[in-house]
């Protein structure tokens, strides 16, 4: 899932392939229940606009007939996953031209996907999305490879006997249990954190929260720069997708961090495709000269991919010995 920002605090979400369309899919479904927004896209009107909550435009678009419409893209070679959405109980939410599918698959062969058909139908994607931004693209600020954690995460069963403070919910954002990515942060220092809570939260539970974070062994932050926590509290409780797996609670939070653990991720990522490029695993075009382009293309990924490990073991390393040298990451990604 990819989300564009510009000047006006809009946000475009493109959602590619099977998993970025069904995460896609449920997360509008949650924006609309968050909001008070219908399937159909209607607002009841004692919510309408001129209640003083306006940030639901953040995400959708008002037409002349009162209709919200999500500002996202939807793209898919295959179309079975898409068609979903179009029969699903949300179908006349979304906008008939924002839901693209190919006729085929690429059937896991990354240079047929790139090159063949994937080709075919990148101009209407680019399409579509120059007309949701209606302006030039302006420039957003790089983030290299921030590590989502949700908490808490935990089953309507046992949310009966849990009352989770806010401690407790600051403490299991830095479990790995709770990670949307694989890898141990006590393996890696901890550069920022930008921590979201939602519901019955109070600034002073906070401060205590991460006060004693910073005081536990098992977590470490880099010493050659401040680790600031940038906190943001909205009032309003979490809410839940009706049937869903996950319990109503009346406080959550959402942590984005950059952490130098993110590595082992990208070192797997690398192990992978060594076994698949030294041992001739890819799947072979007919014309041997597009492959030949493939591979060079997927090798200078993988380049810039090792650079970017090689830079967090350097940043880790400045941790430990408190010096660091920015200059081993020219040319990395």
């Amino acid at each position: 899932i990819f989300c564009f920002f510009f000047q006006q605090r809009e946000c475009i979400s493109v959602h590619v392939g099977q998993a970025g369309v069904q995460i896609g899919n449920a997360c509008w479904e949650l924006y609309c229940l968050e909001h008070g927004i219908q399937p159909d896209g209607q607002m009841p009107s004692g919510k309408t606009i001129g209640g003083g909550d306006d940030s639901f435009n953040t995400f959708f678009s008002e037409t002349g007939a009162g209709k919200h419409v999500p500002r996202a893209v939807f793209v898919d070679l295959e179309p079975t996953v898409i068609d979903e959405v179009r029969t699903g109980s949300y179908r006349q939410l979304f906008h008939p031209e924002q839901l693209i599918t190919g006729k085929e698959d690429a059937a896991n062969n990354y240079a047929r996907g790139h090159y063949t058909i994937g080709k075919e139908i990148i101009d209407l994607v680019l399409d579509r999305i120059r007309k949701l931004f209606q302006t030039n693209l302006v420039p957003y600020p790089r983030i290299h490879f921030p590590l989502a954690t949700y908490a808490p995460v935990i089953s309507s069963e046992k949310a009966y006997h849990e009352q989770l403070t806010v401690a407790e919910i600051t403490n299991a954002c830095f479990e790995p249990s709770n990670q949307m990515v694989k890898c141990d942060p006590r393996h890696g220092k901890y550069m920022a954190c930008c921590l979201l809570y939602r519901g019955d939260v109070v600034p002073k539970d906070v401060n205590g929260a991460i006060a004693n974070i910073k005081t536990k062994r098992t977590i470490h932050f880099v010493e050659w720069c401040p680790t600031g926590f940038k906190v943001g509290i909205n009032y309003q409780p979490p809410t839940v997708v009706p049937g869903g797996d996950l319990a109503k609670v009346q406080r959550a939070v959402c942590m984005l961090s950059n952490t130098t653990a993110i590595a082992e991720a990208w070192a797997r990522l690398d192990h992978k495709f060594d076994l698949m490029y030294g041992q001739s695993r890819l799947h072979l075009l007919r014309r041997l000269r597009s492959f030949g382009v493939c591979r060079t293309l997927l090798r200078t990924f993988y380049d810039t991919v090792v650079a970017s490990v090689i830079f967090y073991v350097v940043v880790c390393w400045g941790a430990q010995t408190g010096r660091f040298c920015p200059g081993l990451h020219r040319g990395g990604g």
